[in-house]
């Protein structure tokens, strides 16, 4: 297999669509070869187009399975590149009051969002701290401050910041970056799906009174993997337009 050892490569996961597909765009314009890490194969190769397939390309990837991740990780090793860059974006949610949700709904959203980083960390660190070198951003939420009908989704998201801090300090000694980015209320299709009243009411309790794009969210994670992050690490940058300094929650 031919090598492509002089890419610097940055996988995204979930970045078939809505935040980590700007994520891709931008840090492909940042010069890196974008590995799409997704479940959705239709959608990961259109990806692949719109990205550019020179300058990307799609992995089938489930990340709250070990193989899977394996895999991921063995095709680059196989491919001798250097993984530079790990985004870990791939997210679900399952919305419900406590008292109504299911046992499957709480171990669905631990396993894509919890366990699905820590997976993929685990791997990406083999590879970074044996070259002395690599950025590893955690998409977080506002939500690991606490959301009602997201006892789930925010314990999950809780658990993206307390993995970056703790991998950061492992890290840190080989000049190995782990951050966090916790956006808030961004116009994706889930949002734009919302009722009007219920996007409306999220809208007005926004310090901003506006919603945030996932570009927002692509440029912050820009500047966590750029030089100019260098001595930054184990933080939780929010990107909320101020919701997560008092503002109410609904």
């Amino acid at each position: 297999m031919t090598s492509s050892s002089n890419k610097q490569i940055a996988v995204v996961t979930g970045a078939a669509q809505g935040i980590g597909k700007a994520i891709a765009h931008r840090l492909m314009q940042d010069g890196y070869f974008i590995v799409i890490a997704d479940i959705d194969e239709k959608a990961g190769k259109e990806a692949t187009i719109s990205i550019g397939q020179n300058k990307s390309r799609f992995v089938f990837c489930d990340v709250g399975d070990e193989n899977s991740v394996k895999h991921l990780y063995d095709e680059i090793r196989d491919r001798k590149e250097n993984l530079n860059v790990l985004i870990n974006n791939a997210g679900i949610i399952r919305d419900n009051v406590i008292w109504k949700m299911s046992v499957s709904e709480f171990d669905k959203v631990i396993r894509v969002n919890l366990r699905g980083a820590w997976l993929m960390c685990r791997e990406a660190s083999k590879i970074m701290r044996e070259n002395h070198q690599g950025r590893i951003v955690n998409i977080a939420s506002r939500a690991w401050l606490g959301n009602p009908g997201q006892t789930n989704y925010s314990a999950s998201k809780a658990g993206i910041v307390g993995l970056t801090r703790a991998l950061a300090l492992e890290l840190a000694k080989y000049q190995v970056t782990v951050n966090a980015v916790a956006p808030g209320l961004i116009d994706t299709a889930l949002t734009r799906n919302l009722p009007d009243p219920v996007r409306e009411k999220l809208i007005n309790a926004q310090p901003t009174k506006n919603m945030g794009t996932p570009e927002d969210i692509a440029e912050t994670v820009s500047f966590l993997v750029s030089a100019k992050a260098a001595f930054i690490t184990g933080q939780v940058y929010h990107v909320d337009g101020g919701k997560s300094i008092g503002a109410s929650v609904i």
